[in-house]
């Protein structure tokens, strides 16, 4: 399926909302915390997924807002796991040329991730490859809201005018910054729904929904189905197919 991708119409940023490690444990007669566990390698395909196809840009909705909500054992197993997974994966993200990054309230997580989340993003960020972004402590309202808040302190402050306040300025004050919008964006466990993510950065993306997959299941193979459909679409942007078959002429 691979050779089928066409390298020259890739999306350039790619988000996934990993769900269903709970049910997939909970099929298997096992708690919910052995569905985490197990999905490290759905994880790791599709970062090196990503990384050796050329994508530039990959946000995995590790934990959100809500989470916090879910009961604190398995909140505080998804802790651990989440520094330990960091931990075991700095050698491959160097091996893979794997850059590091996170959106979300990083100060609402325990000290120990925030510790090892810098020394990870610190060893790699000389790398050049795939930006690789861990949504922790997220979700799209949280980040607009945050933003908001900027700019009205700026206002507050007089260095900005309310009327000049537009989608660019907004845009730099968002948690994702000056990143590109998403371009795809994928889910597993069957639901179809965005759950809070990226809100104002999925205004175009294309949605990919996997009916029968849960997160634990994932594979390189269901990345490739998902860009194959990717590369399928007519990309319009508000505009008409006419007037986007004439740009791509020119």
């Amino acid at each position: 399926m691979k050779e089928l991708i066409d390298s020259g119409n890739l999306p350039k940023h790619i988000a996934v909302i990993m769900d269903g490690n709970g049910r997939w444990a909970q099929n298997q007669g096992a708690a919910r915390v052995f569905g985490h566990r197990n999905a490290i390698k759905a994880v790791r395909e599709v970062t090196e997924g990503c990384a050796e196809l050329g994508v530039s840009y990959l946000t995995l909705y590790a934990f959100s807002t809500e989470n916090w909500a879910r009961p604190q054992f398995e909140v505080r197993a998804l802790m651990e796991l989440l520094v330990q997974s960091i931990r075991n994966e700095i050698p491959t993200m160097l091996k893979n040329n794997v850059r590091l990054d996170t959106i979300g309230d990083m100060e609402s997580l325990p000290v120990s991730c925030q510790k090892q989340l810098a020394e990870a993003i610190e060893i790699t960020r000389e790398n050049t490859g795939l930006n690789l972004i861990l949504a922790l402590g997220y979700s799209g309202k949280w980040d607009i809201l945050q933003a908001a808040r900027k700019l009205a302190t700026d206002v507050q402050k007089g260095i900005l005018k309310p009327e000049e306040i537009n989608e660019t300025l907004l845009n730099q004050n968002l948690s994702t910054q000056n990143r590109p919008e998403v371009d795809l964006m994928l889910r597993t466990g069957g639901d179809h729904r965005i759950s809070n993510f990226l809100l104002w950065q999925l205004a175009y993306a294309e949605l990919y929904f996997y009916k029968d997959l849960f997160w634990p299941d994932f594979r390189r193979e269901h990345l490739y189905e998902a860009i194959l459909a990717y590369q399928k679409t007519e990309r319009r942007f508000g505009k008409t197919g006419e007037q986007v078959k004439a740009n791509g002429a020119k």
